[in-house]
């Protein structure tokens, strides 16, 4: 089973992905709604499709991304029914198990910390993904939401805790860059209901966490509640098909660009002699092209053309993608990578490009020196 642990700084929440490495077909745990473009750009490059998209319960820390991912991805969203939440495909129940290709994680009523926590249990018991009910050398706030102290240990020492002590735990959040636990761990070393605890213990030690509400939760509520859905409609960008990397790069395919060069400008950052060919290799340069070599590029920045889109190219696209960086922090908002580059453009033949008159078209442009 192919498994990503992803996560959100801003709300210190975790999100997991795990995928079926024979069918690519995948569930996405607690996705975060800022972070869509993340996600889904992991899922595109790992190839994977979502069935699935999982809340463990409803946040109160950051609007969860299920909404997005199902307009997005056609995924269907699963969360407790007790909440009343609207937009739900399908309502958790105890035992539930949902399966993804030849994969499938079990659902295990958890609450507690609020009155429709799930936990959710590997096939295999190897793996448990424990929201808010059980954190690492912690235990999720009972003080809000329906929360009972008494619920919750309930939940934790007889559900989570009678799992296999090898069994990893990957909680909802952590404030301090931990990752994962194991059951064994908690039962030992939990200072809120690990080793001798009783309940009267661990309900004393709850009750008096004196923590503030969430700084979100005016906000979190109502839109998770709505499974993420917005109020007003989401703009996208519109003036051309752009996919956001992994790595957080805006893209836009190079057949595009090339239908569109009377719209967009074309910024290049290689140096001024591979654009003009004097290395003794030579890929050509898009017409009506600007050159700013990348390293002169952030001193200037006030030669780049504001009043349409910039798509920077470069050679193999990777000097290209840091350009796209530069021009976003200093305030340009229209503005992308074609990846691949000059050599990708090449390849597919695609109009446009103009070569200096000693061009030598023996030269492939795959057999080139890359970046």
């Amino acid at each position: 089973m192919l498994f990503r642990q992803l996560f959100d700084t801003t709300s210190s929440t975790y999100t997991y992905i795990l995928g079926c490495n024979e069918s690519q077909d995948a569930i996405i745990i607690d996705p975060v709604f800022e972070q869509h473009a993340r996600d889904t750009a992991l899922l595109r490059e790992l190839d994977l499709k979502v069935k699935y998209t999982v809340d463990t319960h409803v946040h109160a820390d950051h609007v969860t991304g299920s909404w997005l991912m199902k307009e997005s991805e056609g995924a269907k969203i699963t969360l407790s029914g007790s909440y009343g939440a609207a937009g739900i495909d399908v309502e958790l129940n105890d035992g539930m198990v949902l399966a993804f290709g030849n994969c499938s994680i079990t659902a295990h009523s958890t609450p507690g910390h609020t009155d429709g926590c799930f936990t959710f249990v590997t096939n295999e018991q190897t793996m448990a993904f424990t929201g808010d009910c059980l954190l690492i050398r912690g235990a999720g706030r009972t003080d809000f939401q329906s929360g009972d102290v008494h619920t919750l240990w309930g939940s934790i020492r007889e559900k989570i805790f009678s799992l296999p002590g090898e069994c990893l735990l990957y909680p909802g959040h952590d404030y301090m860059g931990r990752t994962v636990s194991t059951v064994a761990e908690e039962k030992k070393f939990n200072p809120r209901i690990g080793g001798d605890a009783r309940e009267e213990d661990f309900a004393g030690y709850m009750n008096n966490l004196g923590l503030p509400h969430p700084k979100k939760i005016d906000i979190a509520l109502p839109a998770n509640l709505r499974s993420g859905k917005p109020d007003t409609p989401m703009s996208k960008p519109t003036w051309a098909p752009i996919n956001v990397t992994f790595a957080g790069i805006p893209e836009v395919e190079p057949d595009w660009v090339a239908g569109h060069l009377n719209e967009i400008c074309v910024l290049d950052v290689r140096s001024e002699a591979e654009y003009s060919g004097d290395l003794g290799y030579d890929l050509g340069y898009i017409e009506g092209s600007i050159l700013i070599p990348l390293d002169q590029l952030r001193d200037r920045i006030s030669e780049v053309p504001t009043d349409k889109p910039v798509v920077a190219m470069c050679q193999s696209g990777k000097r290209s993608s840091m350009a796209t960086q530069i021009l976003k922090a200093s305030g340009i908002e229209d503005v992308a990578n074609v990846p691949g580059g000059l050599i990708h453009w090449s390849r597919l033949a695609l109009p446009g490009l103009h070569y200096p008159d000693w061009h030598r078209p023996d030269e492939r442009p795959d057999e080139r020196p890359d970046e």
